[in-house]
């Protein structure tokens, strides 16, 4: 078997904003595995959060042996970007063998579309404003937040789009003192859930604290091996391949996460079709959905998913599995 790496560069179709700084660009990572002339692909994208560059996972990914399996994979790379996109590359290939779909290998029911929250990046109040009025058709609408001023940001989403659910993602950007000021206005004006409130070192606060809109886990939740430490602060656990380091362990988080309690919520980094596609999988009966990567691009893959008002839908086998 070969596995080559590429490096591949998508425009978005405005700039991008959260807590942590801004981006005009996705810059990801593809990976091919090729063996006996099928080939599969998949795609990760390295965040500077979790200390990963372009350079340290594509390095990760060479080091790996010419005849890795999904399961030898657990041996050699953390959970993280390096992981997914060899793992997703890896269950494309097998699909691909089998002429079967990657669910039905892995033995799930056949997927269909499921409604996809859609991101307003973080901007002035007026900005986010007219993001909301543009976008008040979705049914979803996820608000990036993260500062001390953020409620005139939420007064002016929910009167831009007075008939969207909105979900809130702080990105680690609130102390607990502003969370708790806000949490009151969260639920007056029908926010649904909170996302990662606290920086993760310090969500130890959230023990003990109100919690009147449900709380997720998102930084602070990277694969199975973090369940414990979430226990009496959070309600929803975030899913993300490229945190969990592929759609292996995502399908296990998922099932353990469940049967501890949580409620699942299955998100992206910004990337393409490809990136999505696994996790399409994973979204399935999630509580909240949040694969709007392709929709925040100005380019995609051939073969791209289809988003429409079903939702996002599973990937066609043109594109992966």
């Amino acid at each position: 078997m070969t596995i080559d790496v590429t490096r591949d560069v998508f425009k978005l179709a405005q700039v991008f904003t959260i807590s942590r700084g801004s981006r005009t660009e996705a810059k990801v990572l593809t990976v091919r595995v090729t063996r006996n002339g099928i080939t599969g692909w998949g795609e990760c994208v390295p965040y500077a959060r979790y200390d990963e560059t372009l350079d340290s996972v594509e390095e990760e990914i060479r080091g790996l042996p010419s005849d890795v399996t999904r399961a030898a994979l657990y041996d050699l790379l953390p959970a993280g970007a390096a992981r997914n996109a060899v793992d997703c590359a890896l269950w494309d290939w097998e699909a691909k063998s089998a002429g079967k779909r990657v669910w039905e290998l892995a033995g799930l029911a056949a997927p269909g579309p499921e409604i996809t929250a859609y991101t307003l990046s973080l901007d002035t109040p007026e900005a986010m404003q007219a993001q909301a009025a543009k976008n008040a058709f979705r049914p979803l609408l996820k608000i990036k937040l993260g500062t001390p001023d953020d409620m005139p940001r939420l007064e002016a989403v929910r009167a831009g789009a007075p008939k969207s659910r909105i979900i809130v993602d702080a990105n680690e950007g609130w102390s607990a003192e502003v969370y708790a000021d806000l949490a009151p206005h969260l639920v007056r004006l029908g926010v649904q859930l909170v996302e990662q409130p606290l920086p993760a070192s310090q969500d130890e606060a959230l023990i003990g604290m109100e919690r009147p809109v449900p709380v997720c886990a998102d930084e602070s939740c990277h694969d199975r091996a973090s369940l414990p430490g979430l226990k009496g602060k959070y309600d929803v656990i975030n899913i993300k391949l490229d945190k969990t380091g592929g759609l292996t362990e995502a399908l296990a988080l998922r099932q353990a996460a469940l049967a501890e309690g949580y409620k699942v919520m299955v998100g992206c980094m910004v990337g393409s079709s490809l990136a999505m596609a696994p996790a399409t999988l994973v979204a399935q009966g999630a509580a909240v959905v949040d694969l709007d990567g392709p929709l925040l691009l100005a380019e995609d893959r051939d073969h791209a998913l289809c988003f429409d008002d079903k939702g996002v839908h599973p990937p066609d086998a043109a594109l992966w599995g």
